[in-house]
């Protein structure tokens, strides 16, 4: 029957049909909770291993393929979202992060190294189990070719990885779904957003030495302190404040700053008032009618790259922008400020004013509808480029990145600090979403798929009860004493918290449960910070344990 020729005999159309409908099943079954938990994305996995268990094969180099290039362009649309806040996440806590990140590998590195002391298992046997355990197949091929140049037995550690693998990945969502009401209930987050993070307050001036000076000469007296001021309450009226506005005493100034510099600035004005600024509700409109808070959007490609200066908005229009929203961050309008694509500039002045701004910056919400594809595919070769160069440290075996490490720093790289060079990197939250859902699917099917097939075999083995033991272990007990200090003692919130564990675990597949959970950018943004640091130093970690094992 023509039908079953199609499922069952290797070709193109055969792997689309199957990984469509895997992908299909899967992610109609994430909709599917109990008491409020679902593994979510993770079920793909599990149909892929259905599909594997019951007969279906795809030709080997489409299933290579499909895997490889779904995670690419999972990881590397994962580096474009959170590019933006990466730096400034990286400068302010990424230290902090990368060290509890560091403790899981090396909770979990230790507890391997004990295991094999006391002789539970052979250390190939274990070296797979902590590869497995960790989703971290580059480090067991580091490990693999390592045990081979010493004469050692290398196949066991694959077979151990295979079995111990699936634990990996559902071991993280399990455990951080255990977790979670406690960690919500001792959660004590004193994380500030970002230092960049726009904060509005405002201040009267009562410092008789601002007397008589220009807003120009105030803020070029204190440029180690950023800060704009956005309107002066004067006498029952509201002035917008341009460089030649002069200071004068019992003036009220609204004023963008960061959370940190306000103490600074408590000084330099006099007093801060009570007023909270902070509060979504405000109606900025209504504080005076000659004047206007209206946000803007960057859809010309030609403002993309400038600095906030080279615009000239306020000598030429007469009106102050306050702060841009970029992505979830509010970040002050500082003339150094550099634009980009899909920003919202808050702008405040007349209505005329702000039309012609309106008109310089674009402010066409349909130009931003078609992602840039240029940079998407130029960002990817890029990536697999990076990740295919060799690092020597003098160990046996080269370090990669790999496919996906080299995409996520590309993607972090091209986020950042794309526009510097004018590249448009912006996309659509959705469409953003959309990359990133298709890619991680397609990974997690060809996955399944790809184990299913000797899965129930290998784990009817004898040793594989005793695999499946130790992998619970090592990948439970790092992330459950990691996260009682990251949160109870360190003060980060859960979102941060579990991203920063999914990338000291090297897991995308639990990234993609947290981010359906957790809402807001904070996971993703610290699963990047992590991310490549740990995956680097599990592979080098991998090659040093077995060479001083066996010297």
């Amino acid at each position: 029957m023509w039908f079953i020729d199609l499922l069952t005999r290797p070709t193109a159309i055969q792997a689309v049909i199957v990984l469509s409908f895997i992908c299909a099943l899967g992610l109609s079954l994430a909709k599917f909770r109990f008491k409020g938990i679902s593994l979510g994305i993770t079920f793909v996995f599990f149909a892929g291993i259905l599909a594997g268990a019951s007969g279906l094969q795809l030709d080997p180099q489409m299933l290579l393929y499909a895997e490889s290039f779904g995670l690419v362009l999972f990881v590397y649309t994962l580096g474009l979202q959170v590019g933006p806040g990466f730096v400034s996440a990286f400068k302010h806590g990424g230290t902090e992060l990368n060290l509890l990140s560091l403790s899981v590998v090396g909770i979990g590195t230790l507890m391997m190294i004990a295991m094999a002391m006391a002789q539970w298992l052979p250390l190939p046997d274990l070296m797979g189990v902590l590869c497995g355990a960790t989703t971290n197949t580059p480090a067991l091929g580091a490990a693999q070719q390592t045990l081979k140049q010493l004469g050692q037995p290398s196949a066991v550690a694959a077979l151990s990885c295979a079995v111990t693998y699936p634990i990996g990945m559902i071991g993280v969502i399990i455990v951080l779904a255990a977790m979670r009401g406690w960690l919500l209930r001792h959660e004590r987050a004193e994380e500030r957003t970002a230092d960049e993070e726009a904060f509005i307050t405002s201040f009267c001036v009562c410092n008789p030495a601002l007397f008589g000076q220009t807003i120009y000469e105030v803020v070029t007296g204190f440029e180690h302190s950023k800060f704009v001021v956005s309107r002066i309450w004067r006498e029952g009226k509201v002035i917008l404040p341009n460089r030649n506005t002069v200071v004068e005493n019992g003036d009220r100034l609204l004023v963008i700053t960061r959370r940190t510099q306000v103490p600074m600035l408590t000084k330099l004005f006099g007093r801060r008032d009570d007023t909270n600024w902070m509060e979504e509700n405000i109606d900025w409109n209504a504080l005076d009618a000659q004047l206007v808070s209206r946000r803007i959007l960057i859809t010309r490609p030609e403002i993309n790259g400038k600095r906030l200066r080279d615009l000239h908005l306020r000598n030429r229009h007469g009106v102050t922008v306050s702060r841009v929203k970029r992505a979830d961050f509010q970040l002050v309008a500082t003339p150094e400020l550099l634009l980009r694509m899909g920003d919202r500039v808050i702008v405040v002045g007349s209505r005329e004013s702000i039309d012609r701004v309106a008109d310089e910056l674009g402010n066409v919400v349909k130009q931003l509808e078609e992602p840039n594809m240029v940079t998407i595919f130029f960002g990817i070769t890029l990536g697999l480029l990076l990740g295919s160069i060799p690092f020597n440290f003098g160990l046996s075996y080269p370090v990669q990145l790999g496919l996906a490490g080299g995409p996520i720093v590309m993607g972090i790289l091209i986020g950042s600090y794309g526009p510097r060079l004018h590249m448009v990197a912006y996309t659509t939250q959705s469409a953003n979403l959309m990359l990133r859902s298709l890619g991680l699917s397609m990974y997690l099917a060809c996955l399944g798929l790809d184990a299913g097939g000797e899965f129930l075999e290998t784990v009817m083995q004898p040793a594989a009860l005793k695999w499946i033991v130790i992998a619970v272990l090592i990948a439970a007990v790092p992330i459950v004493l990691v996260a009682v200090v990251a949160v109870f003692y360190r003060k980060k919130s859960l979102a941060t918290t579990a991203g920063m564990i999914c990338g000291a675990m090297a897991n995308p597949i639990a990234l993609g449960y947290v981010n359906d959970t957790i809402p807001g950018d904070k996971a993703s943004i610290a699963y990047a910070t992590v991310y490549p640091l740990a995956m680097f130093l599990r592979v080098i970690i991998a090659q040093i344990v077995v060479m001083l094992w066996f010297a």
